[in-house]
């Protein structure tokens, strides 16, 4: 009996140190690959435009471009009013005057042909901003203000020695917790980082919706989930500086709360910028919720 007994604990023991050695290796994978990709994701400048892809859809030289198109549309409003302009006399029906829809014709149809350099300018003050804010920081704190460096702090706060990690603990809890928040921060940012594109590729014909008052609904819900995604850095660069700002230690409780709220506070930037300008959010965690709730 107590030879059976033994078996069993010694399997236990197995299992469990497999888990170890399995959930250990893959955490140090995400310390390793994770945060150099959030720093690319979270902090977007001009270097989004540097794209063939970008150059050639945005680009005035091609034929099939998308100021081209929106050029092309332009006309075709222009001949609506002019429809409609003719019909008003037919039938009595009042529209704008003429030389108002013309002067809006001049001034948004500049705009939107320049959209990409008005896109780039609020790109640059973005980034701009949230690099002032970290390099800030940086000279008061003496380090860099990146998530490539905030694994030194948070290094110091959980465990991540592969062997004295133990998933059955306290510190090894909260180790997993850590790296799947971070993995959730990698979706959360990648989205972001994707609907920032797709906002720039809209922006020419965000600005031709101004042209008429019946569309202009477009360009004011463009704007503001485009200003929301654009100043989620900065309130990004605030967290790390509050962040890499506190006093972490492996022994103490209340530092490795902190460490956890810190991570929950970047998790939900985007929630908290999207109360502020009412944009869209691109809370990954979220978004699940939702449909979870729809199929059910």
């Amino acid at each position: 009996m107590e030879g059976s007994v033994s078996n069993v604990t010694n399997i236990s023991q197995v299992i469990i140190d497999t888990i170890n050695n399995l959930l250990s290796t893959l955490f140090a994978s995400i310390d390793n690959t994770v945060y150099d990709t959030l720093d690319n994701l979270a902090f977007i400048d001009t270097s989004i435009f540097n794209n063939s892809f970008f150059d050639r859809l945005l680009g005035n030289n091609s034929s099939k471009s998308l100021i081209i198109i929106a050029n092309s549309l332009l006309v075709g409003v222009c001949l609506y009013y002019c429809f409609k302009l003719i019909y008003s006399h037919l039938s009595g029906t009042g529209i704008e005057k003429p030389y108002q829809f013309i002067f809006k014709l001049l001034i948004f149809g500049i705009f939107m042909n320049f959209s990409y350099y008005i896109c780039e300018f609020f790109i640059y003050f973005t980034s701009l901003i949230s690099d002032a804010i970290r390099n800030a920081g940086a000279s008061a704190l003496g380090y860099e203000i990146s998530f490539s460096a905030i694994i030194d702090s948070f290094n110091s706060t959980v465990t991540v020695d592969a062997t004295d990690f133990n998933i059955f603990s306290f510190d090894g809890l909260l180790k997993s917790l850590v790296s799947i928040s971070f993995i959730n921060l990698l979706f959360t940012y990648s989205l972001r980082y994707i609907m920032v594109k797709v906002l720039v590729l809209l922006t020419p014909f965000a600005f031709l919706t101004l042209i008429n008052s019946s569309s202009s609904w477009f360009f004011k819900a463009w704007l503001k989930i485009f200003l929301s995604l654009l100043f989620v850095q900065p309130f990004i660069s605030l967290i790390l500086l509050i962040i890499f700002s506190l006093d972490f230690s492996s022994t103490d409780i209340f530092s490795q709360i902190l460490c956890i709220g810190a991570i929950y506070a970047l998790i939900r930037a985007n929630s908290y910028v999207q109360h502020f300008i009412s944009g869209i959010s691109t809370d990954v965690s979220q978004n699940f919720n939702f449909l979870k709730g729809r199929t059910s």
